[in-house]
């Protein structure tokens, strides 16, 4: 689906998302009338120190405000863009400022939801899609914390060792199935069906903490998460 089919199917009723170079701001009104902040990144672009810090200027004056509306950020979007200027400028903090505004609107009240339609990859990834409170995908999205190439040179293992290990543990491997598996996502949209229904459904339920290592757990991504993460979290509260 296009940003275009996308709020067609999310706000039947009107929007007024408009695109800012491959950003996109505005808000959309849901049937029955309920008020949603959108931000996007958008057209498989990279994520540097401009497009980190004009986002997070967005989700902060959001967060800001005490009305308490939700904000979606629509991701499709290359990994950071990794140019000599970005990385001198500093864009590692750039990207990190981007996803504390995110957690800092979620703290004041306004529920974060990443809708990850297309790609996204390594930093860029982990500071927009993953640093929302929920994280849901349209079919066809492909998401990449680190490719295994990537991974290989960092490891220094050889890339047939992490495909094989792919193959059987889904932290290893790219791809939509996968983070969907380890909990990352907490679920894949019906393009078919009414988005603005599936926004809702999910608007309606409270979040209650981050229950990622919960869905891993769950789904048998991530067998062992949740169990070690609640250990640590007693241990440091005995």
């Amino acid at each position: 689906m296009t940003p275009v089919e996308i709020l067609a199917s999310l706000f039947p009723s009107g929007h007024s998302v408009s695109a800012e170079g491959d950003l996109l701001f505005g808000q959309g009104t849901l049937p029955g009338g309920a008020v949603v902040q959108v931000v996007g990144a958008t057209a498989r672009a990279p994520i540097g120190i401009d497009q980190a810090i004009r986002l997070s200027a967005a989700v902060l004056e959001i967060a800001r405000s005490d009305d308490a509306t939700p904000i979606l950020f629509l991701v499709d979007s290359a990994s950071q863009r990794m140019s000599r200027r970005d990385e001198l400028l500093g864009l590692s903090e750039y990207l990190a400022h981007l996803a504390k505004s995110l957690l800092l609107a979620e703290a004041r009240g306004h529920r974060t939801i990443g809708l990850l339609y297309g790609g996204s990859a390594a930093g860029a990834f982990i500071a927009t899609a993953l640093a929302c409170g929920t994280l849901v995908a349209l079919p066809g999205a492909h998401p990449e914390v680190m490719d295994l190439a990537s991974m290989a040179r960092v490891t220094k293992l050889p890339i047939e060792v992490l495909e094989a290990k792919a193959k059987t543990t889904p932290v290893f491997a790219p791809g939509l199935d996968n983070l969907v598996s380890v909990g990352g996502i907490a679920a894949v949209w019906n393009a078919d069906e009414s988005l603005a229904d599936q926004l809702q459904a999910l608007l309606a339920r409270p979040r209650d903490g981050d229950d990622r290592a919960a869905l891993g757990e769950k789904r048998g991504g991530r067998p062992k998460s949740a169990r070690i993460a609640g250990d640590v979290a007693a241990a440091a509260q005995a």
